[in-house]
């Protein structure tokens, strides 16, 4: 049960949710004496240097994070992600609370909290929100300039618009402001009208590596059809020549999500449209492959203007059988297209994505007609 409080300060620890700073329960007439005294007695707890929970029990969720803010003094805020938890950008709790502080500022570390410094700290923190933390946009981009890879801080620009958190406009504006910031260039280019109606990762490395290297036209992203009582939405569609393009980042592949996507591959097939589907190895790992059997499809529906990214890409030279063909008696088969490209890193997301894997290079993207492997 929480302590009862002098009026003058219960306010204050309502809104901490019971956790209060020593100065603070000094402003409020208590004395050092009478807060040891009811520590002592297991009526309060000892959070951390100089910050108390004024109840006894286990402290929430809440109370914890208010402890750790509290306990870095001025102007600290909660960030990275420990904010993003609090911003809806995270699903789980990071087992260490991060807290920002002003550059200028000398803290010592509190027990289990990652100390950040920041000469922008002070622009950083969201104007209402409690406990004190980082504005979204800078919460994504902070995570992002920490990410080991650039597919992990794509992803978390990627998340904070998918999840309506923020959007391209206030992200870029907050990334102009930084004086500093890795991966600039490549999430620069992600916030252009350019990558808009990407909302994904594969999406991006689909448009970079597949797409636009290799003179492909650029599908319309998330186009939205009607199948029954429902709406449902193609990753890529090329509506011009009848062609769609479903993408799947997963690792794996569930049976009743397979079953989805058969009766989505059906019904694009009554209304004459050809599937293609592509997972995150065929993508990343052999984007020219991939390219050329959507160049091969688009093409025999009158599209031209692919071309070939390097001397060893096969667009528009190695032409694909289809998946269904028979060879040519006294013919032998055509060998398959090298697996080449502009790109050939492999990276993780938020998400954990599977990096790169010559074997299943081989499968780039077969012609679906019904229950083929992808997305």
């Amino acid at each position: 049960m929480p302590e009862p409080l002098p009026g003058e300060i219960r306010e204050i620890a309502d809104r901490q949710h019971g956790v209060l700073t020593a100065g603070q329960l000094a402003q409020a007439g208590l004395t050092r004496n009478a807060v040891r005294s009811k520590v002592r007695l297991g009526r309060w707890q000892r959070l951390h240097r100089g910050v108390y929970a004024t109840f006894s029990g286990e402290p929430g969720r809440l109370a914890v994070l208010w402890a750790a803010v509290l306990s870095a003094g001025p102007g600290a805020m909660l960030s990275h992600q420990t904010a993003a938890e609090l911003a809806g950008l995270a699903d789980q709790a990071s087992e260490i609370t991060h807290v920002t502080v002003p550059a200028d500022r000398h803290v010592s570390r509190p027990a289990g909290v990652a100390l950040h410094r920041s000469h922008q700290a002070r622009e950083k923190l969201h104007p209402v929100r409690l406990p004190p933390q980082t504005r979204v946009e800078d919460t994504v981009l902070d995570l992002a300039d920490t990410a080991l890879t650039i597919d992990d801080a794509c992803g978390w620009v990627f998340r904070g618009l998918q999840r309506r958190r923020t959007t391209r406009a206030k992200l870029a504006e907050a990334l102009s402001a930084r004086s500093r910031m890795r991966w600039r260039t490549e999430l620069t280019e992600l916030l252009t009208l350019d990558a808009a109606g990407l909302d994904s990762v594969l999406e991006l490395r689909y448009h970079r590596d597949v797409e636009r290297p290799h003179g492909l036209p650029r599908g319309a992203r998330q186009r939205m059809y009607r199948r029954g009582n429902h709406n449902e939405y193609r990753d890529v569609l090329y509506e011009a020549y009848l062609t769609a393009v479903e993408l799947d980042g997963s690792a794996t592949h569930r049976r009743d999500t397979r079953r989805q996507d058969v009766a989505r591959d059906n019904a694009a097939a009554e209304d004459g449209i050809t599937t293609l589907r592509y997972g995150w190895l065929e993508v990343t790992a052999s984007p020219c492959a991939v390219a050329a059997q959507v160049a091969r499809v688009l093409e025999r529906r009158g599209f031209t203007g692919a071309r070939p990214c390097s001397a060893g890409c096969p667009v528009g030279r190695v032409p694909l059988e289809r998946a269904d063909s028979q060879p040519v008696p006294g013919r032998p088969p055509s060998p398959p297209p090298r697996l080449t490209g502009p790109s050939q890193r492999a990276g993780t997301g938020p998400s954990g994505r599977p990096g790169k894997s010559a074997r299943f290079a081989a499968s780039a993207g077969r012609i679906t007609r019904s229950g083929q492997p992808g997305h």
